[in-house]
């Protein structure tokens, strides 16, 4: 049985629930509806978070056949020359928010950025549309866990506010967030793209 999906409507290839969470608050604002899809994940190593988007996204596509994004995102500490940068998932998963905090140890230059990329593809289109986001603020000199948050949350203040991504709510988080400014951006254009 086929069937045809009306209106704004996408799919979120990702495992994760925080973001797909956050990216449903942003686009939920904008009346686009999101599902999570959760696909076996491709992902390039490279430099290029948008490579990486665009490598992921039309594997995703490939899988299902249906109008679906996917977001990379990466952290940046000017200190450690970029590091971690697109292998921030990596390097969470090895050395965590602990042992980022050891190699920052006596820095006093704690600047960083989050940088996201939302990567868009359809049947409609010959190739993926990408949109970033980024978030500047500091690596905080400990762990800072809130009531949300994931990955380095915890670590990252991001500038204008006292709090961590870890201690906002979804909500906080979405007004400085790297990954909501990418979203909005995505959801501008697809209003225009669906009409």
């Amino acid at each position: 049985m086929s069937f045809q999906l009306k209106g704004k409507v996408v799919f979120f290839a990702t495992n994760n629930i925080n973001k797909f969470n956050e990216a449903r608050k942003v686009l939920g604002s904008y009346k686009i509806a999101v599902g999570m899809l959760r696909v076996k994940n491709l992902e390039i190593q490279s430099e290029s978070l948008e490579e990486i988007a665009k490598t992921s996204v039309i594997h995703a596509f490939q899988q299902c056949r249906l109008p679906v994004i996917v977001e990379d995102a990466g952290l940046f500490i000017e200190a450690l020359n970029g590091f971690p940068g697109p292998y921030a998932s990596y390097v969470y998963k090895t050395i965590g928010n602990e042992g980022l905090l050891k190699l920052m140890k006596g820095v006093t230059n704690r600047k960083a950025c989050f940088q996201s990329v939302v990567a868009y593809f359809s049947e409609e289109l010959d190739t993926p549309v990408c949109f970033d986001g980024e978030a500047s603020g500091e690596i905080t000199e400990d762990v800072r866990k809130g009531c949300s948050g994931f990955g380095f949350d915890p670590i990252f203040k991001p500038y204008g506010s006292e709090k961590t991504f870890a201690e906002m709510s979804i909500d906080e988080k979405n007004k400085y967030s790297h990954r909501a400014k990418a979203f909005r951006k995505f959801a501008k254009w697809y209003k225009g793209f669906k009409g």
